[in-house]
């Protein structure tokens, strides 16, 4: 099918069914729309963004029967549109009035691979419906869906996401403070430390005279901002260790399905020695909150997944695939580096010890991140089912 077809094929799921892809934007919505009664066509319209009134109007037409029928050939109706800043809220919406609506991913979407792609919201959404009728007729890989988690899912993850935000800000009003103080040749204040400010006042250039005003007054709103965004760490921080504290004082009771809840996973993982608040708490409310049938989709999701390239008599490794949020990623290989510290008579880390031997830099790193997914899998086991790893400690 060409990349500018607009015919979409009808197989026996998708002859009754509205098809309707939102292509959204802060500045206004493309949506596609293919009815029955379009003749294989694909209508585009475009409204103004967040229009939700408008939306479901157009798709109220779009199911209105031809007047030969009755009431009862409205058609079904499957709505799609691309995951990114917009979140979930569109779709909880649509769900509330009963209209079905997926999530897709965006890179699942097949795209030309012509030299110059045209790219516009009109073609995107007409993309989007074709994508949607072939999913919808049985072909898991027209595109991928996206997993819309629940409102409270959602929330629990704001603490840690917060404090990541937190701590790059504060990464970067240090680097701010220390990059003023080495225009003028300071070097030795550092700005989180205490007695900054009298410090600085005392300081002088590398040239041997005070700080020219202007500089200090610059340093020290930074550094005010800097004690801010500290303090809002500390508050998160502590919110974070009443969670742990709260999920440890006693196990949670499982959830209704038998699965169990993120404070008991918490519980679990913080009492493993080497895995502290913050790699419990992201473990549990960041990824095991996903359902994963086996190890393979785990390490999958998280892009620990190897990615081999093997055409005709070419084949090589390109490692692993990367395709899963890259900060979750960086946090899993620092707590392998931690296993293999806090725990060195684990079987994981008897394993790394064996396979790098006498090896170092390039080889060690390649085997921390097999360490990385052996570990994620044996945590995983642990705090969904309670199989501790082997030969681990408890804290």
């Amino acid at each position: 099918m060409g990349a500018n077809d607009d015919t979409v094929g009808r197989g026996s799921v998708g002859e009754r069914t509205v098809y309707v892809a939102v292509e959204v934007s802060r500045k206004s919505w493309v949506v596609g729309v293919h009815a029955p009664d379009l003749g294989g066509g694909v209508g585009l319209h475009r409204l103004p963004a967040a229009d939700v009134a408008r939306l479901t109007a157009l798709i109220g037409r779009a199911r209105k029967p031809p007047e030969d029928r009755g009431p009862d050939a409205r058609p079904r109706v499957l709505c799609g549109y691309e995951a990114g800043y917009e979140g979930f809220w569109l779709a909880r919406r649509l769900g509330q009035i009963g209209i079905e609506t997926l999530v897709l991913d965006a890179a699942s979407l097949p795209v030309s691979r012509r030299g110059k792609r045209v790219k516009t919201d009109r073609v995107d959404a007409a993309r989007m419906v074709r994508a949607l009728a072939a999913f919808d007729r049985g072909e898991p890989f027209a595109c991928t869906t996206v997993r819309v988690p629940s409102v409270e899912e959602e929330d629990r993850k704001r603490l840690l996401r917060e404090r990541r935000r937190l701590v790059k800000q504060r990464t970067m009003l240090t680097n701010s403070v220390k990059g003023l103080l080495m225009l003028h040749g300071v070097f030795d204040l550092d700005p989180r430390a205490k007695g900054f400010p009298e410090r600085l006042d005392a300081a002088r250039t590398g040239y041997g005279t005070p700080l020219p005003p202007g500089i200090r007054a610059e340093v020290r709103r930074t550094h005010a901002l800097l004690g801010a965004v500290e303090a809002q760490i500390a508050e998160v921080e502590r919110e974070r260790d009443r969670i742990v504290a709260r999920a440890r004082g006693g196990e949670p009771a499982a959830a209704v399905d038998g699965a169990p809840t993120p404070d008991a996973m918490i519980a679990r993982l913080a009492g493993l020695k080497g895995i502290g608040p913050n790699d419990a708490t992201l473990l549990a409310r960041e990824v095991f909150c996903r359902e994963f049938r086996n190890r393979r989709q785990l390490a999958s999701w998280v892009g620990l997944a190897p990615a081999p390239w093997a055409s005709g008599a070419a084949a090589r490794e390109q490692g692993i695939d990367k395709a899963g949020p890259g900060w979750v990623r960086a946090q899993l290989v620092q707590m392998a580096w931690r296993w293999l510290r806090h725990q060195p008579d684990s079987a994981l880390s008897t394993w790394y010890r064996t396979r790098t031997g006498t090896e170092a830099g390039r080889a060690r790193r390649v085997f921390i991140t097999a360490l990385t997914r052996k570990l994620l899998v044996a945590l995983w086991r642990y705090a969904t089912g309670g199989l501790a790893p082997e030969g681990a400690k408890l804290a």
